[in-house]
């Protein structure tokens, strides 16, 4: 057996020890702590969770809700900028497509002619024609006001989705359009991720039951409402069709 000289051996040892100081930082990087870097959300319990991300819901003023929701009423696909006095976008039905403006109380529908076709059959061929792309001023008492309405109220909205029903769980860490999120279940089966940078906002919501998707971006983000134009706004002249 070759005995290593005393410089040799202590070389050994070194080149030893640094293998095993590198072999134990790349094993910290990769089984490490997820919630580095963070803002210490993803620490907390599925309860304090929700809390932190019902308080970021309650402070904002804007939000951008797409995907899909499935009610009573039927399935929709949403699009929707929303902020404290209103909210502009589109909404997609079973059988039709419009879009939605409201600002304040003054709550307006543009559609295409298939749209307003289907309400009167086909003796209304004409007037919807005159009513393809046009805004519609939907009247405070027509039944359909308070339909249309909650698709383009924020806080009402929000409200109604973001409740997790029963006990709550903590969920895996997860991405979120290249965001990281920590997720949280209901015993119902809805899952909320809620963002792990910045302000915890909620930024997908899966619902229980096969009852759809919805992603929740442009936190208040800032964007503009501007009543249409005389010339891009006609009467109805009757009660509008309900989705």
């Amino acid at each position: 057996m070759t005995a290593f000289p005393p410089a040799a051996r202590t070389r050994r040892a070194a080149c030893a020890g640094m293998l095993g100081a590198a072999l134990a930082v790349s094993l910290v990087a990769c089984g490490g702590d997820p919630d580095a870097g963070t803002n210490g959300v993803g620490k907390l319990s599925a309860q304090e969770i929700e809390t932190q991300a019902r308080k970021a819901v309650d402070g904002a003023h804007a939000v951008r809700v797409a995907g899909t929701l499935v009610s009573k009423g039927g399935s929709y696909k949403l699009d929707m900028q929303l902020t404290s006095n209103g909210g502009t976008g589109s909404v997609t039905s079973k059988n039709s497509t419009f879009e939605l403006l409201r600002i304040d109380d003054a709550l307006y529908v543009k559609a295409p002619a298939d749209f307003w076709r289907q309400a009167d059959g086909e003796g209304g061929a004409t007037a919807a024609e005159k009513l393809d792309d046009k805004y519609v001023k939907v009247p405070k008492g027509d039944p359909a006001y308070d339909q249309f309405r909650g698709f383009t109220d924020m806080t009402a909205l929000l409200d109604g989705l973001l409740g997790l029903r029963g006990s709550l769980d903590k969920g895996d860490h997860t991405k979120v359009a290249g965001v990281r999120a920590i997720q949280i279940t209901g015993s119902a089966g809805s899952r909320l991720d809620v963002s792990l940078k910045g302000t915890p906002y909620p930024l997908r919501l899966e619902r229980a039951g096969d009852a759809g998707e919805l992603r929740l971006a442009d936190w208040n983000k800032q964007f503009a409402l501007t009543a249409p134009s005389k010339n891009d706004t006609v009467d109805y002249g009757r009660q509008l069709p309900k989705t």
